[in-house]
């Protein structure tokens, strides 16, 4: 593998030193994908690894031809054209891969790096990406939709969010949650609104723009479930969980010896947030982090964990099917 390895990062090192800047990570993350799946169907198709790399390398283009066609609108233009073509193509060829495949039923996502994403577009605020990444739902609900998945928790804006951004920034994301996420999801639902998070903590427009599309999506028909976890936080939702077990033990009389003796996982279950709806069995982080940040602590006991390079606006339906195709090759184990 050694050989194919340095021939590929030589031919990215070497257009990551002739492309322009501002061009060059948009371009670069092109050649990445194309490769990577090229080498797939070669290796596939029974070339060695060295022909793979090879045949990967050839089928992008030289970096001549590559640095030449983004220095003219026509050759960008071609570009463009070329990389929508190839975009298709991918999105067709996984999903041949993925038909007939066991699907999540619930699928969580973190979606993170709108503010890096901005930044890298060369937005002056880099806030605005919250609005990018809000838009954003709707086409990965879609794609949920296709791929027959019908329970989705999305993080939205965790605990720590709101004690530790800068105001003004707070101020947006929840102005971006109510404008956009709650009042599409208030229109026309195919998806039935659920809210995971402490709603005292917003400011009482956000939480009633929320609360509309709870009541809005409560009759929707279609067996899709999308969970909004605005305002959350897992180790604060398992508290309030067994706060509220101990509650209601209290009203029935049950001693604290009695509910330690009998109190089992599920009476904390019942408790949560997403009661009633099935653990997630994907987890979904963008922006190339690894790690959970507080989501989902004890409903993700025994998710599959999914880490994409990609911010999340830029997160696409390849990348999507990709973390699909990842969890079909699985072997879930539940801790046997």
């Amino acid at each position: 593998m050694r050989e194919e390895r340095d021939l590929i990062q030589q031919y990215l090192d070497q257009m990551r030193r002739s492309l322009r800047a501002p061009e060059a990570g948009r371009i670069l993350i092109e050649a990445e994908d194309h490769l990577r799946e090229s080498m797939a169907a070669a290796l596939a198709a029974g070339l060695t690894e060295t022909e793979a790399a090879e045949a990967a390398i050839s089928s992008f283009g030289s970096v001549r031809a590559v640095v030449r066609a983004h220095q003219t609108r026509h050759g960008r233009l071609a570009a463009m054209v070329g990389q929508h073509v190839i975009y298709r193509v991918y999105t067709r060829r996984l999903r041949r891969q993925l038909a007939g495949c066991t699907m999540p039923r619930h699928v969580g996502i973190i979606m993170d790096g709108n503010r890096r994403w901005a930044r890298r577009q060369g937005m002056a605020d880099p806030s605005l990406g919250h609005e990018y990444g809000a838009e954003h739902v709707e086409n990965v609900l879609s794609w949920c939709e296709r791929a027959g998945i019908r329970h989705v928790t999305v993080f939205v804006c965790s605990t720590e969010n709101l004690a530790n951004r800068a105001n003004a920034e707070v101020a947006f994301l929840m102005q971006v949650i109510e404008r956009v996420i709650a009042d599409k999801l208030s229109r026309n639902p195919t998806w039935q609104v659920h809210i995971a998070g402490d709603l005292d903590v917003l400011p009482d427009t956000t939480a009633a723009a929320l609360k509309t599309a709870v009541e809005a999506s409560r009759g929707c028909t279609t067996g899709a479930h999308v969970t909004l976890a605005v305002g959350y936080g897992g180790r604060q939702e398992v508290i309030g969980a067994f706060r509220a077990l101990l509650y209601e033990h209290a009203e029935k009389g049950t001693t604290l010896v009695d509910l330690a003796e009998t109190i089992t996982a599920d009476d904390i279950a019942r408790h949560l947030y997403t009661a009633g709806q099935p653990d997630p069995d994907l987890v979904i982080r963008t922006s190339g982090e690894m790690r959970l940040s507080n989501f989902l602590l004890w409903q993700s006991a025994y998710s599959e964990l999914y880490f994409c390079e990609a911010y999340w606006p830029a997160f696409r339906e390849i990348d999507f099917l990709r973390a699909l195709r990842s969890f079909a090759a699985r072997e879930r184990r539940y801790g046997r």
